[in-house]
């Protein structure tokens, strides 16, 4: 499965998307620790990221499937 990244994240792994090995449907929640396993420069920016399956915003107990599109975003902030 192919994941798209964004700012820091995209900075971390110095791409654009990453790809990651999925036995089949997930959770967004599973797919967090996969990612972590797989690309250990993301791991501990992985609990406050958020999360978008088929452009849109998707939770923890959110499934994901290998033909889904799916991108990463670091937490925004703002003031």
């Amino acid at each position: 499965m192919k994941i798209q990244l964004f700012a820091t994240l995209r900075d971390r792994a110095k791409a654009r998307s990453i790809e990651v090995a999925l036995e089949g449907p997930t959770t967004v929640a599973e797919l967090r620790k996969v990612i972590a396993a797989q690309h250990a420069a993301l791991a501990d920016l992985l609990p406050q990221a958020l999360v978008a399956v088929n452009q849109e915003f998707a939770f923890d107990e959110d499934a994901v499937g290998p033909d889904n599109e799916v991108a990463l975003f670091p937490p925004v902030s703002g003031g």
